[in-house]
């Protein structure tokens, strides 16, 4: 783990106990790198709740109750899908808040719509409207993935900050 994913994930886990809150991943293109990061700070069992790999469009089904025609209509890489496994997370949880991760780390399975290093990500508060975002990640498969991960925490410590 870089010691800026180390340096998120403690600041991150600070602002969990200070709120009381629980965090809940959904991830698919990460196959569970965030939890790893997360769940490597001591402690973390007060925070963090519980982790979703869902690899599959059919684990994203029914493990998050993500929608057959939202993957059907925009795919499994898409802000749609993004948002709805952070949702699914939350409610299939006892969790506060979620991050949910979908993309194409490579090295191959990139369209022209969605080529290599294109991750949607999806951030959920219980009982609040969700954010989304669409970003292409340069870089390895490895290097995508790490990326992923990291505006995955940053993004939840900016959604924390401002609900505090």
């Amino acid at each position: 783990m870089s010691d800026v994913a180390t340096l998120q994930a403690e600041q991150l886990a600070e602002l969990f106990l200070k709120t009381s809150t629980k965090l809940a991943t959904a991830e698919s293109c990460t196959g569970g790198g965030l939890a790893e990061i997360l769940t490597c700070i001591p402690g973390s069992s007060a925070w963090f709740e519980r982790g979703f790999i869902t690899y599959s469009n059919e684990a994203k089904q029914e493990m998050l109750d993500v929608p057959f025609d939202t993957i059907q209509k925009f795919g499994a890489v898409s802000e749609e899908t993004a948002s709805a496994m952070a949702i699914g997370a939350v409610e299939n949880s006892r969790a506060d808040y979620s991050v949910s991760i979908t993309g194409v780390a490579g090295p191959d399975g990139g369209s022209e719509d969605k080529p290599v290093g294109t991750v949607c990500l999806g951030w959920y508060k219980r009982g609040n409207e969700g954010t989304t975002t669409r970003i292409r990640f340069d870089g390895d498969r490895l290097k995508v993935r790490e990326q992923s991960c990291l505006l995955a925490i940053q993004g939840l410590i900016d959604l924390l900050k401002k609900a505090s």
